[in-house]
Order: C-alpha cells, then structure tokens, then sequence
C-alpha cells in the first residue's frame, strides 16, 4: 500500500474510559463517543469495582468492552484498556468528562495537515461545582516541544489526549505506583522525546469541584510529581538543557515540600525530599540544613 492510500484511510482509533462508582455521570461520557462526527472503532471501559449501578448502566449501551480492574487504580484501569485496545490510536476520556462531538475529527484532520505527531491534544472548558470558570495562566495549553512547559505541573489533560498506541511500548505505560500525578509522569517522558500536535479549540468539558476527583483525595501533589522528575532523571536519555530543567524543578519542588513538611511535624516526608536535595545538588539552597550530612570521601592512610 503506498504512503498516499494509507493517508487516506480513516484512523483506526480505540477508547479507554475508567470508572469507579460513576454511574450518574458515566452515561454522560459514553455518549459524548457515541455522538462523535468521526466514531471509533472499539469503545473499552475499565470498571475498577463499582458497588452502584454501573453494571445495570453499561448493559444498556451495545458495543462496549467491559473488563473488570479490582480497585487497582486509575493507571492500572488505564493500562489494561489499552492492552485490549487492537487499534492503531488510542483516545483517553475520563469518565467524569465528555468529548464535544467533533473532537476526534478535529485532531485527526491536524494531524493530516501535520503528519508525524504521536501525541494529540486540544484545548477544553472547565466546569468546576455546576459553572464554567477560566483556566489559569499557568495551566495554558500549547504544542510542539513542550517539555520544559510541561515540568511545573500537567498541563495535558487525559480526556484530551490521542496517543499512537506503539508509543506507550517505547516510552512505557502508566506508573501504577502513582495514585495521583499518572498523566505528569508520562508526559513528561513523551514530551522529552517527541512534539505534541494541539489543536487551539476547546473540544471537550472538563468536570471538576466533587469528592471523588483524585487531586482532591491525595494532598501535596508535588510528592508524586518530584518522584516523576527523579525517574525521569534517573532514567537518563535527556539532553543538556532537558537534565537542567528537570533538576531546577525537582530541587524546587523538594524545598517546598521539605518547609511545607517541617511545619507540619512530618518527618518522612522530610527525610524523603531532604534525600533528593542531597542526591541531586539541591541541599544547600533550603532554608535550613540537611539533617543528612554530606559523605565526605575516606582518606588514604
């Protein structure tokens, strides 16, 4: 098949929504795809154990792939869909979140005007508490190589992604050790190999403000992302000006945790984020001195 006719061809394209006791807001999601002007070829939630009427509500909806994830997280829910996900791209939606119809239309004829990407995103409303309300500054959408935009916090939302499945099998799935800060993680080793294609139109309501969001169940967010920037570190493979960045971010983000953690009397925290200043430079810039010495080297008799 020549590289024209394959161009042609509309884009093989699968869904991975995870749930977990979303019922009254899940049906909202599923039909968002369903209503798409460019519809997928494989719809896959992951249910993580829901106890409401999540099974009575997918029954009602032909077509799915159900597969049952025992409360092991939003990464692992995320990762088993796209084990079963047989197409070439992979669309993500959180369950709490809806597509506006022309959404994947709208990527994939970017992606036609500018081949090559392997990761899509778009700009997005956000509704937080029933009201739409304006993004800040810092959470500004944008495209090409953006990893440093990418380093203070996410910045590419997983309802609005499109991954090129192959993708995730160089650069490696979601962390299911992370509870919160997952899509930080990933993005940050996409985005320190590779340009991101966005599309400058929000195509898709982001829901905020109720209980069960994971930003609001985990405190100090920065943990999970100054752990990512460790990895990313210790993995290697960043330029000069990448490695820069990151460790800036990371000694940052550890001296507001270790400040943060003193007041508050907690001590492991403390310990852990101490540790890193110490293993990456960044000790001598906190406001008090590591608990930890500094190993000086042993002398020669």
């Amino acid at each position: 098949m020549s590289a024209q006719q394959s161009a042609a061809l509309p884009p093989s394209v699968g869904v991975v929504i995870p749930t977990l006791n979303r019922a009254d807001v899940l049906a909202r999601a599923l039909d968002s795809v369903l209503g798409q002007t460019l519809p997928p070829q494989q719809i896959i939630v992951v249910d993580g154990g829901s106890t409401d009427q999540t099974d009575a509500l997918l029954a009602t909806y032909p077509d799915l792939t159900v597969l049952l994830q025992e409360r092991g997280g939003v990464s692992a829910a995320r990762n088993l869909g796209i084990r079963h996900c047989d197409c070439d791209w992979v669309a993500l939606l959180d369950s709490d979140d809806e597509w506006l119809p022309g959404k994947l239309e709208a990527q994939f004829a970017a992606l036609t005007e500018q081949p090559g990407h392997r990761l899509l995103h778009c700009d997005e409303i956000w509704i937080r508490d029933g009201r739409r309300v304006n993004q800040a500054k810092r959470h500004r959408k944008r495209g090409g190589w953006i990893f440093e935009h990418c380093l203070p916090l996410c910045v590419i939302s997983p309802s609005a992604a499109v991954l090129e499945r192959r993708l995730l099998a160089e650069v490696g799935a979601f962390n299911e050790d992370f509870p919160a800060c997952e899509d930080y993680d990933l993005w940050l080793r996409i985005c320190s190999r590779h340009p991101v294609l966005y599309v400058d139109r929000p195509l898709l309501r982001k829901y905020g403000g109720h209980a069960d969001q994971l930003s609001r169940r985990h405190w100090g967010l920065d943990r999970f992302r100054a752990r990512a920037l460790r990895d990313l570190l210790d993995a290697g493979g960043l330029s000069e000006a990448q490695r820069s960045a990151t460790l800036a971010s990371l000694r940052g983000k550890c001296r507001i945790l270790v400040d943060g953690a003193r007041k508050r009397g907690n001590s492991e925290i403390v310990a852990e984020f101490e540790e890193l200043l110490e293993r990456f430079g960044g000790c001598k810039e906190i406001t008090e001195p590591c608990t930890k010495p500094r190993t000086k080297p042993r002398t020669k008799p």
